[in-house]
């Protein structure tokens, strides 16, 4: 999921990629939403809430939404650089270490925010979720050129909506049956990352509701295991190139 970039990608490996990302990204955006009632990764509704603020002059809850989005900003930076750097160094599990890093620091909030006093749990857990969520859309977005996103739905709903005109024109005779194939492919890979969200979003309050913040803890480790299965395809797929071009010689 992790390791196969451009031309070596498909879509069996994105929607396994986008399918796991969206169920924990939907899992924490909704457990977050039900324990301090702000949203992390919805940058429209945050921009809105922050023009709404400005308007009425309401200027500290309008800093707060600002933050939330330089903090989101922030998380796809420190991605984009993670993953720059990976590549011109020619690491083959660049994109595994960047979610490793998320799972890290994914594991270090939750830690935090079970022993941290509940004063500081609304800011703490949304600025850190927001961070967390723009790493992990930035690197989900450059892994896939832009056709997996997962924290948020707002541009997969607009695919879904351009993929059904498509499918209609195909239909009736306005675009060539050859793109057929690719109509259904877009199509399911929108579709599932969206009902991925939807069912991670009811798991994440319903598990929250049994756990806390115990939730961030078992999603940091399943970003972990994640991470390291394709860590150790990467190494797996370093020692084969290794291999041949020993042979070779």
């Amino acid at each position: 999921m992790l390791i196969s970039q451009g031309t070596a990608r498909n879509e069996r490996i994105n929607l396994k990629l986008a399918c796991w990302l969206a169920l924990i990204a939907g899992a924490l955006n909704a457990a977050a939403f039900y324990a301090v009632g702000f949203f992390s990764a919805n940058m429209t509704g945050n921009v809105s809430a922050l023009s709404d603020h400005l308007a009425t002059q309401q200027w500290g809850p309008g800093f707060f939404f600002l933050s939330i989005v330089i903090t989101f900003i922030f998380g796809a930076s420190v991605s984009t650089l993670l993953i720059n750097a990976g590549r011109r160094r020619g690491i083959a599990g660049i994109y595994a270490y960047s979610i490793l890093v998320e799972a890290v620091f994914l594991a270090i909030l939750g830690t935090a925010d079970i022993w941290l006093f509940t004063t500081w749990q609304a800011p703490m857990l949304t600025l850190g979720l927001a961070f967390l969520m723009g790493l992990q859309n930035a690197t989900v977005t450059r892994i896939s050129d832009a056709r997996v996103r997962t924290t948020h739905v707002s541009g997969m709903a607009t695919d879904i909506g351009i993929e059904l005109g498509v499918a209609f024109d195909i239909i009736r005779g306005r675009e060539p049956n050859s793109h057929a194939a690719e109509n259904r492919s877009r199509l399911k890979l929108h579709f599932w990352t969206i009902a991925a969200f939807l069912v991670g979003g009811i798991l994440g309050v319903i598990v929250f509701r049994l756990i806390g913040s115990y939730l961030l803890l078992a999603c940091a480790a399943l970003l972990f295991l994640i991470a390291a299965d394709g860590l150790r395809r990467g190494r797996s797929s370093f020692a084969t190139t290794a291999s041949r071009r020993v042979r070779k010689r």
